[in-house]
């Protein structure tokens, strides 16, 4: 199964100009850099850059029978990419100490871990190194609101995109003998389909926020996260769709268990 993905992997990279999966809605991030790696799995979609060593995105969808019990953490390098193109696990030695960061997952394993596909969260394509503060605190429990909207009766599927943001210097990886960049804040999408219609809400935060911040004022537009982040989102989407997303946000907001819409719009059909 492993060689069945690497081979699929390589015409989609090369030739693609829109990435169509199941496990993106209204289409997957686009405008990423064409150097980037490509990297399909069965619970994750990420697009990992060689200069960052990091991915610019990662897309997941999450459901009922996704969620699981905890499991351990094990982290290794992404074994479809090159010795130059990741990290490795002893790149991030001392950083806790010293940064104050952990490994912090793009893609939750705690979100996967009712498949058997739950190891590949921990491949560091899938990491970053995040503020243990901001990872711990309004991070985790966004993901944690995630899984609770996946479990509601009435819901399918919750689909995300996240990423992250550089928009200042940040200290690097002090035992990393790779080139890296440490973003500066991070991006989440979050998404679900209802009766025909997408409703939709973004969130964004700092690499400094505080343990004690509620989630819910991380809250963005998409039209903001596409600025910041130079991506395209819902760019598979007609005219009419993107009309109805953008009448649905305040709803999916609110079933976050945010209290006031964000009044969020989205990005210009391209």
């Amino acid at each position: 199964m492993r060689w069945i993905t690497l081979v699929l992997l390589i015409p989609v990279v090369v030739l693609a100009q829109e990435i169509h999966s199941p496990l993106c809605l209204g289409g997957c991030p686009a405008s990423a850099p064409s150097s980037n790696d490509l990297i399909i799995r069965e619970i994750y979609i990420l697009s990992s850059n060689d200069h960052t060593k990091f991915a610019d995105w990662a897309a997941y969808r999450v459901t009922k029978k996704t969620i699981g019990h905890s499991e351990t953490r094990t982290w290794k390098a992404d074994p479809l990419l090159a010795e130059d193109e990741t990290l490795e696990p002893k790149d991030y030695k001392d950083a806790h100490r010293r940064l104050k960061t952990d490994r912090g997952h793009q893609v939750p394993l705690a979100s996967f871990t009712g498949t058997t596909y739950w190891k590949e969260t921990n491949y560091l394509s899938n990491i970053t190194p995040q503020k243990s503060a901001l990872n711990q605190g309004p991070w985790q429990r966004l993901e944690s609101a995630v899984r609770n909207l996946a479990k509601q009766d009435d819901v399918f599927a919750v689909y995300a995109m996240t990423g992250p943001l550089y928009e200042r210097e940040m200290p690097e990886l002090p035992k990393a003998d790779e080139s890296h960049t440490i973003p500066s804040g991070y991006w989440k999408i979050v998404a679900i389909e209802q009766e025909g219609k997408i409703q939709v809400t973004a969130f964004v935060f700092d690499q400094e926020t505080s343990r004690a911040t509620d989630y819910c004022t991380g809250s963005t537009t998409v039209d903001e996260v596409e600025a910041r982040s130079g991506l395209n989102f819902f760019h598979a989407l007609t005219p009419s769709d993107e009309t109805q997303l953008e009448s649905s946000t305040g709803k999916l907001f609110i079933r976050l268990g945010c209290d006031t819409s964000p009044g969020s719009s989205v990005p210009e059909s391209s």
